[in-house]
């Protein structure tokens, strides 16, 4: 079993990195909110008061994180994993933060402990909060193939990895789907809107969207859109942040995403109506001015 240390214990790092204690790994825990490391340490793990102590002995660091900036400071900041993590280990970035972010992160810890010292993967994942906690993630891998080989029993505990190219590669993938979940979510908010503006009934209008090519979509989040109630398994916040990634990777690339543009807008304007904390369909409340709320707890 390997030494992994897993820092970020949100809503899917904390059942992650439950997969791995399970999974009979010497796992070392962090956060930001110590409390979040409370039940894992009951399971087996250990916490560490810092990214740096948490990495010190690891043969395998994972980071599960909100947003790029929170990402650059747990690796490369004051107290950062780059600072203590040991020569020959692997740094494996599950964190939706793009392309880019990934490549100018590996060349800043090349520059911090020299070439190929600490190799670095990222390995975005698909799935929500159930996913995670089953360990039934696709993980999409960038980076070498012997560093994949070294950790894969790792990631295995919490998923299927798959390599999909070199560092980059995996980030670029995720912002890819991303770019087609938006769309979908979209897609159906308007649909709904459409029929709502025509007088038809909602479960009829579900029922036949639901054998349409949105059916996946709509199968997946009936329950909420029909009962206004959206209680997060992904939430509209980090759905929002990672749409402004695809725009501005598309952008860097020199296109215009008319569809993810539009997505981006009305993820946008749902966060800033307060759904930020509800699940990312909500958007499809906002679309139809629709009532959403968390539910009952």
């Amino acid at each position: 079993m390997a030494k992994v240390a897993f820092c970020g214990l949100g809503q899917m790092g904390g059942p992650m990195a439950a997969c791995l204690v399970r999974a009979g790994h010497d796992v070392v825990v962090w956060s930001r909110t110590s409390s979040k490391t409370e039940d894992l340490v009951a399971s087996g793990a250990r916490a560490a008061s810092s990214p740096a102590e948490a990495a010190r002995d690891a043969e395998v660091v994972i980071t599960m994180l909100a947003t790029p900036d929170v990402v650059r400071q747990v690796i490369l900041g004051a107290e950062g994993v780059a600072a203590a993590v040991p020569a020959g280990a692997v740094l494996v970035e599950m964190s939706t933060v793009g392309p880019t972010v990934v490549v100018d992160m590996g060349q800043r810890l090349s520059a911090l402990r020299g070439e190929g010292e600490v190799e670095l993967l990222d390995a975005p994942v698909l799935g929500s909060v159930p996913q995670a906690e089953a360990g039934n993630l696709k993980i999409f891998v960038g980076g070498s193939e012997d560093a994949l080989a070294r950790c894969g029993k790792v990631l295995e505990a919490m998923g299927e990895p798959v390599h999909v190219g070199p560092s980059g590669a995996g980030a670029a993938v995720k912002l890819v789907i991303n770019s087609a979940l938006g769309a979908l979510m979209g897609s159906l908010g308007e649909a709904l809107a459409l029929g709502d503006a025509w007088g038809l009934d909602e479960e009829i209008l579900l029922d036949a969207l639901e054998v349409s090519p949105l059916g996946p979509t709509v199968t997946r989040k009936r329950q909420n859109i029909a009962g206004e109630t959206y209680p997060p398994n992904f939430k509209l916040a980090l759905a929002r942040k990672d749409m402004a990634l695809v725009v501005e990777a598309a952008e860097r690339a020199g296109l215009h995403l008319r569809i993810a543009h539009a997505a981006k807008d009305w993820l946008d304007e749902a966060d800033e109506s307060g759904l930020g904390d509800l699940d990312y369909s909500s958007v499809v409340a906002q679309i139809r001015g629709a009532p959403a709320s968390l539910g009952d707890d």
